[in-house]
């Protein structure tokens, strides 16, 4: 019995020094910010899956907002009819995003954020909303990077179509469209300014 216990207990302390911590693969934070480009020439041969977009998504929903209203929001573009008519709503950024796998259409609802009881609490009002989803859709892109993929934030687009398309309630501000998919190439990074120009210390 001695014998038995004795050698439970060493396979155990064996196979507890076998055993290393679980260390999660990837590239680390700093790598993803100096890696990141806005790209606008994508690779058609290469998909992204539904789930591969829930995952992107549910790390925005771990960006800051006011009070924690969360009031962003995205509608996604992967299905083929979907993703071709947002590609004709991008203007001059068609050519450039015509092989992204997917567009997501990003807006937030008006009244949330930088509001108190229906009341603004200040001069900015519903900007605090276009904040909130800047800092929603930061946390986009560069999920989007550590997971592999690319993106580009498009200004350009149509709105009352992209608000048609997509159904979207006339409470939420359209932002952006969010092309998603894998760099054909790799764009330059253009030069930064110098850190004096931006930051004044006191």
């Amino acid at each position: 019995m001695r014998k038995l216990l004795f050698f439970t207990l060493a396979a155990f302390a064996i196979m507890a020094c076998n055993q290393s911590p679980r260390v999660e693969s990837g590239v680390s934070f700093d790598e993803v910010l100096a890696s990141r480009r806005s790209v606008r020439a994508y690779d058609a041969s290469k998909s992204i899956s539904e789930a591969e977009v829930r995952e992107l998504l549910l790390a925005t929903q771990e960006a800051p907002s006011w009070a924690n209203q969360e009031p962003s929001k995205y509608y996604v573009a992967i299905g083929e009819e979907k993703r071709a008519a947002v590609l004709e709503m991008v203007g001059g950024n068609k050519d450039r995003v015509a092989n992204a796998p997917v567009f997501i259409v990003s807006t937030f609802e008006k009244g949330k954020s930088g509001f108190f009881r229906g009341m603004a609490v200040d001069e900015l009002g519903d900007s605090w909303g276009a904040y909130d989803n800047g800092l929603s859709n930061a946390y986009l892109i560069l999920k989007a990077r550590a997971m592999g993929f690319d993106t580009l934030i498009m200004g350009m687009r149509d709105t009352d179509a992209l608000r048609t398309c997509f159904n979207i309630p006339e409470t939420e501000t359209i932002m952006a469209v969010i092309a998603l998919g894998y760099r054909a190439q790799d764009p330059s990074r253009p030069e930064r300014r110098p850190l004096e120009d931006v930051v004044r210390f006191f």
